[in-house]
């Protein structure tokens, strides 16, 4: 056994890593031009089935076929992987009549796969094959195949599933935009299947579940004296405090940007009112707007506070570029 080290060669490495990528860039490519109506036709048998779609493989195809499942699953497609080995020793019980099962085989004569089709076709689930090899038993047992052939693997030697996996996870991707198109599957839809995410809280964050209210809300009366408004700030260490007009409504904020503005000018602060020296017309929103909104209203108007009112102007709430720094919706 040779332990030595083998010579380094850069500029091969840098080589072979160009003509992977190139084999199996253009294996995807390839991929569109045979997109026909069977690809149609799975979306159909999918999209009519009142059971879950499971999806099986082995080997490195069974891997690919896991990564199927779960983009399925959380892009509208209730959806879950079988093991193919495990399938014939009990597994196969998941699979029921109003199922569809996705069968992944390169070669399209796994045995673990063709042992289970008979039991799949009795139990009147519906068989979805992809494979590489259109005039295999796998792709002539199923009610629609996708051809997912390459002309070569990757792989220098031209065996190890490299081209021919990526070519297949590309199909599986399609097919759950696909889905999720014809579905009518939106940004919340995906934000309930995401949750824990960050994409979840940005999506399922409203500024009601953030924004400060209560003793923690900064307010103070239009007629107040400008030193009183300072004072409001100071406390509730917002950075600034809405101000209140006569009829209960907010007629504007005022900020530590106002008060610096005020004391350039040289005036009087213990005769001045806030409602004198306050920004008139403030960015606001309301508490069940999605908290990304504020976010974008934020950046758009170049503020880092927003009141928060309710459909007749009524102020609920103020909310900081920190509370949502906080909720990490930022």
């Amino acid at each position: 056994m040779n332990n030595s080290t083998p010579q380094i060669d850069t500029e091969r490495l840098l080589a072979q890593a160009v003509a992977v990528l190139r084999i199996e860039s253009d294996a995807v490519a390839a991929l569109a031009s045979r997109i026909d109506s069977s690809f149609a036709d799975t979306c159909r048998l999918i999209l009519a089935c009142t059971g879950r779609v499971v999806v099986s493989g082995i080997g490195k195809s069974g891997h690919i076929a896991r990564k199927i499942a779960a983009t399925l699953a959380s892009t509208g497609t209730p959806a879950f992987f079988v093991h193919a080995g495990e399938a014939s020793h009990g597994d196969l019980g998941m699979v029921t009549r109003d199922d569809v099962v996705i069968a992944l085989s390169h070669s399209g004569t796994t045995a673990e796969l063709l042992n289970i089709v008979p039991l799949i076709k009795r139990s009147g689930a519906r068989l979805i094959a992809i494979t590489g090899n259109p005039a295999s038993e796998l792709a002539t047992l199923a009610d629609v195949h996708l051809n997912a052939s390459v002309d070569r693997e990757a792989c220098s030697l031209n065996l190890a599933p490299t081209a021919s996996t990526t070519a297949a996870l590309a199909l599986g991707d399609a097919l759950a935009v696909a889905l999720l198109d014809a579905r009518g599957f939106g940004p919340d839809e995906f934000a309930r299947s995401h949750p824990g995410g960050a994409l979840g809280r940005a999506l399922l964050t409203h500024v009601g579940d953030v924004m400060r209210s209560g003793e923690n809300l900064p307010a103070i009366a239009q007629d107040a004296r400008l030193i009183d408004a300072v004072l409001e700030i100071t406390r509730k260490r917002m950075g600034m405090t809405a101000v209140i007009g006569p009829d209960g409504r907010h007629a504007g904020i005022f900020t530590d940007g106002d008060l610096r503005r005020f004391l350039e000018r040289g005036d009087d602060a213990r005769v001045v009112k806030v409602g004198e020296v306050m920004t008139r017309n403030p960015v606001t929103i309301e508490a069940a707007a999605l908290a990304v909104e504020a976010v974008r209203r934020m950046e758009e108007r170049r503020v880092s506070q927003l009141l928060v009112v309710d459909g007749e102007g009524r102020l609920v709430g103020a909310l900081h570029i920190h509370d949502l720094l906080l909720a990490k919706v930022v």
